[in-house]
C-alpha cells in the first residue's frame, strides 16, 4: 500500500510552481518600466544617449559630436577657472513699460521664465579667469525668451563692456540667443542694438579685444549687431547663425538655398566668422587669443 501511494504520488503533476495551487495564490512582482529623463535624443544624428553621459561631455552628442544646448550657468562653469566668476548687476530685473500683452501678460512671462529657468533675465554678466587671465564675461541663454535683447540684456551687456573699458579687461560676450530684439519691449528693444555697438566702439577705441562666441543659435538682433563685432568671433561647430530664419528667407526670395546655409561651417567659408572650436577647447582657444593678442 504503502509503495503504491508513493508510485501514485510520483505520477502527480508537480505545480508548486501554479501560483494557484496552496492556501494563498502567489503574487506576480509588477515589472519595472524605464525611469523617465534617463535618455534623450540627439536633435542632429537621431540616436538615443545616456543623458548622464551626455551632461557628462558638456551636452555634446558622443556618437556624433553635435552641440546641444548648455544653459548660460554651466557655459560659465566650463569657461571660467573654478571659484572666479563674480556676477556683476544681477539686480536688474525686466519691467514692463508697455503693458504688453499677447498670450499672457509680459510681466506674468517674466515672471515664469523666472521661475522655470532661475534666471532674473536672459544675460548673466560679470568677470573672472580664464586660465589665470582676468577676463570680462557676458553670456546670453536661450532658454529665457529665447534669449531675446530686452532693455535689461543690453544694459547688463552695456555696463559689462564700460567696465571691460575702464579696468583695460579681455571682453568675452558667448551669445545663445534665437530671439533678436525682444517684441514685448518694442522701440526700447531696438535701441539695446545701437547702445550695445556704440559702447563696443567705444571700448575698442581704447584698444580693448572683443572675443565673440557664437552658439546655436544665434539669430536675430543679436547676430545684427554685438555677436557679429568681435574683434575674433568664433564659433561652436554647426550653430545657426543669421538673422532671418533659413525658411523666412526661402519663402521670401523663392529660392533654394545652399546646402548648409547659416551654418559656422558655411559661414566660415564665407568669412563670416574666423574659427569654429569645440566647445571642450573653447576655454584654452580663448586664453591662447588673449595671449597672442596681447592682453
Amino acid at each position: 500500500m504503502a509503495t503504491g501511494e508513493l508510485k501514485e504520488n510520483r505520477d502527480q503533476p508537480d505545480n508548486s510552481d501554479d501560483p494557484l495551487v496552496g492556501d494563498e495564490p502567489k503574487k506576480h512582482r509588477a515589472k519595472r518600466g524605464v525611469p523617465s529623463g534617463l535618455w534623450l535624443r540627439c536633435d542632429d544624428c537621431g540616436e538615443t544617449v545616456f543623458r548622464k553621459t551626455v551632461a557628462e561631455n558638456m551636452s555634446v552628442c558622443p556618437v556624433c559630436g553635435y552641440h546641444m544646448y548648455l544653459s548660460a550657468a554651466d557655459r560659465i562653469h566650463y569657461l571660467l577657472d573654478e571659484g572666479t566668476f563674480e556676477e556683476w548687476d544681477g539686480n536688474l530685473i525686466p519691467a514692463d513699460p508697455l503693458e504688453f500683452f499677447d498670450k499672457k501678460a509680459y510681466a506674468e512671462r517674466v515672471v515664469a521664465e523666472q521661475k522655470r529657468t532661475g534666471l532674473r533675465d536672459a544675460a548673466i554678466t560679470g568677470t573672472g579667469m580664464i586660465r589665470a587671465r582676468r577676463v570680462a564675461v557676458g553670456v546670453t541663454d536661450s532658454a529665457f525668451i529665447m534669449g531675446s535683447m530686452g532693455s535689461v540684456v543690453g544694459e547688463r551687456l552695456a555696463r559689462l563692456i564700460e567696465r571691460a573699458t575702464e579696468q583695460n579687461l579681455p571682453l568675452v560676450i558667448v551669445s545663445g540667443s534665437g530671439g533678436g530684439a525682444r517684441m514685448h519691449e518694442g522701440i526700447l528693444s531696438l535701441m539695446q542694438m545701437a547702445k550695445v555697438s556704440a559702447a563696443l566702439a567705444r571700448y575698442d577705441e581704447a584698444g580693448g579685444l572683443f572675443i565673440s562666441v557664437l552658439t546655436n543659435p544665434t539669430m536675430g538682433g543679436v547676430a545684427a549687431s554685438f555677436a557679429s563685432l568681435g574683434d575674433l568671433v568664433f564659433a561652436e561647430p554647426k550653430a545657426l547663425i543669421g538673422f532671418a530664419g533659413p525658411r523666412t528667407i526661402k519663402a521670401t526670395i523663392r529660392l533654394e538655398l545652399p546646402e548648409g546655409f547659416q551654418t559656422s561651417e558655411f559661414l566660415l567659408e564665407h568669412g563670416y566668422i574666423d574659427r569654429i572650436v569645440k566647445r571642450a577647447d573653447m576655454k584654452s582657444e580663448i586664453a591662447r587669443a588673449i595671449d597672442y593678442c596681447g592682453k
